[in-house]
């Protein structure tokens, strides 16, 4: 039955209607669609594009080379050598149990070494390259390279270590680098991204550690391009780090090596200034130890035997040990009271052998005493009653303020670890420490550097320094950083009398240069080489004890200071000898022997010694292990 025109027109223009709403949807879902086709491939062309070359390219950071460190002639100290080593990015690796088991074909892994790399793979971000061997030989890293297409994630590299070409020499000035640890990090609220690279090295102690900022540099960085297998195909662009600095020190490597080799099978220390700059020329400490053992980890053999060692060649003695300086301290005493006006340098005090105080009895070293003495004798002969008489009179404050003032009781500003303060007491000191009162028998043992006066090699030798020149001379030992020189540092005149000075100058020649001084026998005889010095002997036990027939570690510490040569000062020298008995006979000859080798330049013929002593020092220069000029080590050429 044929529907009625009416419906069918009425049909049609529905289906127009849904037609065109139809219609009109598709275009404006296609109008959406081609919008926001042009908005990402136009618009944000450049974002999808960064985002793609992520899924392709790794940006890595590269470790600058350290800056050098060069001894005041231009020896390396401490440089950077090459090393071969694999490192591997968990992100790119795929089955690292496969990975090993391959890489272990190729190059000689430890159960260790897996395991320590494995450690370090957990705890780092899985897109940190985190280092499985280094110290390669080139033919391991070139199998390495060979096979990279079945070692995904696998790359070889060449870096840099660090290495200390003069090994025991500097390795209490320098210190050394080691691998960032997590108490390193610890330490630091914003580290730096290139200690978060493993084994990356910093500097753990000595000038490494103190001037690290300087050395480590500023990282570069490289965009490499990997495969979906994680394997590096190739770099597109590299930017270059800033090197680090490179730093010229004061110390002279053949004083150095010299004082190092003069102090073999003891426990000492030792420290050379210029007194007109400042300059640190030697800074040793004996037993010293290879810092090359810690840079890329000391074994634990090598570890313990450092540490059970009694001589402690870890600690350095020359800055970090404090010491009663004994009878050195007695031209603190001296200048306290002539400075004060209780004493003049003529006037001169009876010696018994002892002084009375109450009912106590303060000992001079010689038990019949000196008789009659002034300040010229009472140190030529160190003669201990005339100080014990110098502090009641003066009193320690006024002792204290000079000790100050020459260098004593002071942290000098020495970029190395532990530098020690050092001690020179007051009333208030020992009130606020010890909550007791000071008594006359404290400043008595004050005076002649006994009791609770303390001082390290470093400060005995600027006080000699000041002493010898009159001038608040500070120690100095970087020399110039990238070329740059670094200011001489002082602060001027002492202000002391000239007089008083000059008295204390004539003594200590005399201690050196006269039959009666207590160091004759370690005197130099040309004119240009004489010295002037001070010996000393610090108490280890609260009794005097006869230190030939004691075990070593109760016997006195032994103390030379000096300065050289007398009439134009241009070196200051101290020398502590632990347990060595007496100053002038275990700390004096090896002063002297520095002093000389300081000024000749290198080792000096004989005739600079007294005749008597000459056959004594051929023999223990004769047995030195001095480095030779071809930088190894062995017997001596002597003059």
């Amino acid at each position: 039955m044929r529907r009625p025109p009416k419906d069918t027109e009425e049909s049609a223009r529905r289906i127009t209607r849904r037609g065109l709403v139809l219609g009109g949807s598709m275009l404006g879902f296609m109008g959406v669609l081609g919008t926001r086709m042009r908005y990402m491939q136009i618009d944000q062309a450049e974002q999808f594009r960064l985002l793609a070359e992520e899924n392709r390219i790794n940006i890595r950071l590269i470790p600058p080379a350290r800056g050098l460190i060069f001894d005041r002639t231009g020896v390396p100290i401490a440089e950077n050598t090459q090393n071969y080593r694999i490192v591997i990015v968990r992100e790119d690796a795929g089955d690292l149990d496969e990975t090993f088991a391959k890489l272990r074909e190729l190059v000689p892994l430890t159960d260790d070494d897996v395991e320590r790399a494995m450690r370090e793979i957990r705890r780092r971000s899985p897109f940190v390259p985190v280092t499985i061997a280094d110290q390669l030989a080139w033919e391991d890293v070139a199998e390495v390279a060979v096979n990279a297409p079945a070692l995904p994630g696998v790359t070889p590299e060449v870096g840099l270590t660090r290495h200390y070409p003069l090994e025991e020499d500097f390795a209490h000035v320098v210190g050394y680098v080691g691998p960032v640890s997590d108490y390193d990090l610890s330490k630091l609220e914003d580290p730096d991204p290139l200690l978060q690279i493993p084994k990356f090295q910093i500097g753990k102690v000595g000038l490494e550690a103190r001037q690290e900022d300087l050395l480590r540099g500023s990282a570069g960085t490289k965009r490499i391009e990997v495969n979906a297998g994680g394997r590096v195909m190739r770099e597109l662009s590299r930017q270059e780090g800033k090197k680090g600095a490179d730093l010229q020190l004061t110390v002279d490597h053949g004083l150095q090596n010299f004082i190092n080799a003069r102090l073999v099978g003891e426990s000492a220390a030792a420290v050379v200034m210029d007194v007109r700059s400042g300059d640190v020329l030697a800074i040793a400490s004996a037993p010293s130890f290879d810092p090359n053992l810690f840079v890329r980890g000391i074994s634990v053999k090598d570890y313990k035997a450092l540490t059970e060692n009694d001589h402690r060649p870890l600690a350095n003695k020359s800055v970090q040990g404090t010491y009663p300086p004994g009878s050195t301290f007695k031209m603190v005493t001296a200048l306290a009271a002539h400075e004060a006006g209780v004493v003049t340098a003529g006037e001169t005090i009876y010696c018994p052998g002892y002084k009375q105080l109450g009912t106590r009895r303060f000992h001079c070293w010689k038990r019949g005493g000196h008789g009659y003495v002034d300040l010229h004798d009472s140190l030529m002969r160190s003669c201990d009653v005339y100080y014990y008489e110098l502090a009641e009179r003066v009193g320690i404050d006024r002792i204290s303020e000079m000790a100050t003032r020459l260098g004593i009781g002071v942290r000098h500003d020495l970029p190395m670890s532990a530098v020690a303060e050092g001690l020179a007491p007051t009333k208030a000191w020992k009130q606020g420490n010890r909550q007791e009162s000071w008594m006359v028998g404290d400043s008595l043992n004050a005076s002649i550097g006994q009791g609770f006066v303390l001082a390290s090699p470093l400060q005995l030798c600027v006080m000699t320094a000041r002493i010898a020149t009159g001038e608040a001379i500070r120690p100095r030992l970087v020399k110039s950083i990238d070329t740059e020189e670094q200011p001489i540092l002082s602060d001027g005149p002492l202000g002391l009398s000239p007089t008083t000075l000059s008295q204390v100058r004539k003594a200590m020649f005399s201690v050196s240069n006269s039959r009666q001084g207590t160091a004759y026998r370690s005197r130099l005889l040309p004119e240009d080489m004489k010295l002037a010095g001070k010996t000393g002997t610090s108490q280890v036990r609260s009794v005097v004890v006869d230190n030939k027939n004691v075990p070593w570690e109760q016997r006195d510490h032994a103390l030379f200071v000096c300065f050289a040569p007398y009439d134009n000062p241009r070196i200051a020298v101290s020398v502590v000898v632990e347990h060595g008995g007496g100053g002038s006979t275990a700390a004096a000859p090896v002063a002297r022997d520095i002093v000389a080798r300081a000024l000749w330049g290198d080792l000096p013929p004989l005739d600079v010694f007294p005749s008597g002593e000459r056959d004594g020092i051929a023999e223990i220069w004769d047995s030195m292990p001095l480095r030779r000029k071809d930088g190894k080590t062995g017997r001596s050429d002597r003059a």
